[in-house]
């Protein structure tokens, strides 16, 4: 099992939740970020630090948003690992 990142990360990126992550499996894209399906430990340290909720269990990821399943796997093999805060897209 993993945590996948929605929409509501689309043109944010806050980084709150790849700071607290023990594994680094977080990988930041163009507008969001991901998180590797094979990395993530379930530890859940990162869903009470993204302030815009974006972070779901994959069992529990609601239902109009269920594509970022994939998207998150599929994204994560595209991009780069991130492991420190940066500037969000929202606030630039």
């Amino acid at each position: 099992m993993t945590h996948v990142v929605t929409q509501p990360c689309f043109g944010c990126k806050y980084t709150d939740c790849v700071v607290v992550c023990p594994v680094e499996c977080f990988y930041e894209g163009e507008k969001m970020l991901y998180i590797h399906p094979e990395e993530c430990i379930d530890c859940e340290a990162c869903v009470p630090e993204c302030p815009v909720e974006a972070i779901f269990h994959e069992d529990n990821v609601p239902e109009e948003w269920k594509e970022y399943i994939e998207m998150n796997a599929e994204m994560a093999e595209q991009s780069e690992v991130i492991t420190e805060k940066k500037e969000p897209l929202a606030d630039s």
